[in-house]
C-alpha cells in the first residue's frame, strides 16, 4: 500500500508538469564578453512588484515498486519537484520555478538513499533552462564538495563561455548510495538556521547583537547584525545578501567580510571606534527555505522592489533606514550577489558625482591585491527609478553603494580571500576620510 501511494503521488506530478503550459522566463542572458572577462548583464528591466502567485513544491518521500530507492525534499532549502524511475538503478528528477516569468537560476536540493550499497544514474531535468549550477555532495548536509567530474555527464552541451547557453542542456549524475542520505545540491545549503547559528557566534562578542527588524512573508524574522563599538561615532556602513535564494557564492563573501570587519586586527579595532555596522545577512528567509529559484513568497524579486516596496522584506530594511538615518551619516552600502562570474555593479560617478569616487577607488584597491583574478565592472548611468537597492541607498541615504557580485563557481577558498581584502580595503578608505 505505501509504495502504490507513493507512486500515485508521482503519477500525478508527473502528469501535472508534462501539462503544464510553458512559460516564458525573463532570461538575462549574462553572455557579454570581451577580452578583459565577463561584462555582466544589461540594463534591468522595469517589473511590478505587487504579489503573484507561488506554486508550493509538495515535499515528502518518492519510492518506487521493485526499488529500494528512496528521495525525499523534505528538508529546509531543498527542492525536488518530481521523480521518475527509468529502470533498475535510473532516475530523471525534474526541478521546477517557483513561478514565471523568472531568471535562470535554477535550484535544485534533495537527500537520495538506499536500503542496500548501489550505484545508481539521476538526470537533472530543468523547467524552461538548462543545468546552470554544478552538483555538489554531502553526507551529512553541511560539508559539500564538488561531484567528481567523471561522475557528471553533460547532455545537450551549451554553446559560448557564459551565460544560460554555455551550459548543458541537463546532466546525468553517476552517486554510489547506501542507507545513509546523500544530499546533492546546486550549492552549499545556508538555510536560516545556519546563517542564524553563524549570527549567534558572533554575538558573543561584547559589540555585536542581533535583532528582529521585521518578518518575512510568511512570518519569518529579518535578522539584522549590529556592531556597534563607535561609543559616538555617528558614522555607518549596511551590508546585504541573499535577496536571492540560491547566490550563495554572494553569501559566503558577504561572511568573510563582515567576520573581518568583527575581527581583533589594530585596523579592524580602530575602524569599529568610529563606524558602526549593521548586517542583513538573510533577505529573503522564505525563499531559502522554500528553496526558490529567485523569488519570495510574494512571487517577486526583492532586488526590483527598491522603488515601490510592495514586499515586507523590503520594506523592514527601508524602515530601518528610515529611523537610523536621522541619527547616523551612512557612509557606505554592500548588497552582494553570484552570477555567471565575478563583477562589480557600482553606479557611475555621471550619476553620483564626486561621492561615488569611493567605490572605484575600493574597487581598484581590491583589484591590486588580488591582480589573480580580474574582475570586471559594469558601472550604471541609471539612478531612477530606484528599483534595486543600489540606487535606493544613495538617493534616499546618500550612501555610495555597490552590487557586489562572486562567480557561481569562485573556488571557496578566494571568495573568503576576497571577502577579508574587501573589508580591509574599504576600512582603509574610510579611515582616510
Amino acid at each position: 500500500m505505501y509504495r502504490k501511494i507513493w507512486f500515485a503521488l508521482l503519477t500525478v506530478i508527473v502528469v501535472t508538469l508534462a501539462s503544464c503550459k510553458p512559460a516564458q522566463p525573463t532570461v538575462q542572458d549574462h553572455k557579454k564578453k570581451t577580452s578583459s572577462g565577463y561584462q555582466g548583464q544589461g540594463t534591468n528591466p522595469i517589473v511590478p512588484t505587487v504579489d503573484r502567485p507561488v506554486q508550493k513544491q509538495w515535499r515528502g518521500v518518492w519510492a518506487f515498486n521493485d526499488s529500494t530507492v528512496f528521495f525525499s525534499n523534505d528538508f529546509a532549502g531543498a527542492r525536488l519537484n518530481g521523480v521518475a524511475q527509468n529502470g533498475a538503478q535510473d532516475f530523471t528528477v525534474w526541478i521546477t520555478a517557483e513561478n514565471t516569468p523568472i531568471n535562470v537560476s535554477p535550484w535544485y536540493a534533495f537527500k537520495i538513499w538506499s536500503l542496500e550499497p548501489e550505484n545508481i544514474t539521476v538526470t537533472l531535468n530543468y523547467q524552461n533552462s538548462r543545468s546552470r549550477y554544478y552538483p555538489k555532495i554531502s553526507k551529512n548536509g553541511a560539508a559539500f564538495t564538488p561531484l567528481d567530474s567523471l561522475r557528471f555527464t553533460p547532455i545537450g552541451p551549451g554553446e559560448g563561455e557564459f551565460g544560460i547557453k554555455a551550459v548543458p542542456e541537463a546532466a546525468k549524475l553517476s552517486l554510489a548510495i547506501d542507507a545513509t542520505p546523500t544530499y546533492v545540491a546546486a550549492q552549499e545549503l545556508y538555510t536560516q538556521r545556519e546563517v542564524k547559528k553563524w549570527v549567534d557566534s558572533l554575538s558573543q562578542l561584547n559589540f555585536v547583537k542581533n535583532y528582529p527588524i521585521g518578518t518575512s512573508k510568511e512570518g519569518r524574522p529579518i535578522d539584522l547584525m549590529e556592531m556597534n563599538e563607535a561609543n559616538n561615532g555617528k558614522k555607518a556602513i549596511m551590508v546585504i545578501a541573499r535577496q536571492h535564494p540560491p547566490e550563495v557564492t554572494g553569501f559566503l563573501a558577504m561572511k568573510a567580510f563582515v567576520e573581518t570587519l568583527a575581527g581583533p586586527s589594530a585596523q579592524a579595532t580602530a575602524f569599529r571606534k568610529e563606524h558602526q555596522v549593521f548586517v542583513v545577512p538573510l533577505m529573503n528567509p522564505d525563499g531559502v527555505h522554500h528553496g526558490h529559484w529567485r523569488h519570495n513568497m510574494g512571487g517577486i524579486d526583492l532586488n526590483r522592489d527598491w522603488q515601490n516596496f510592495n514586499q515586507p522584506e523590503t520594506q523592514s530594511v527601508r524602515n530601518f533606514l528610515m529611523d537610523k538615518d536621522s541619527v547616523l551619516d551612512f557612509v557606505f552600502g554592500v548588497d552582494f550577489h553570484s552570477t555567471w562570474d565575478d563583477i562589480y555593479y557600482p553606479l557611475d560617478t555621471l550619476v553620483t558625482g564626486k561621492a561615488g569616487d569611493i567605490v572605484f577607488q575600493w574597487i581598484n584597491g581590491i583589484n591590486q591585491r588580488l591582480p589573480q583574478k580580474k574582475t570586471n565592472v559594469s558601472a550604471s548611468k541609471t539612478l531612477e527609478p530606484t528599483m534595486v537597492s543600489r540606487n535606493y541607498f544613495f538617493k534616499n541615504h546618500g550612501m555610495p553603494s555597490i552590487v557586489f557580485e562572486l562567480g557561481d563557481n569562485t573556488p571557496r577558498p578566494f571568495l573568503k580571500l576576497k571577502g577579508r581584502v574587501a573589508a580591509e580595503e574599504l576600512m582603509r578608505l574610510l579611515m582616510e576620510r
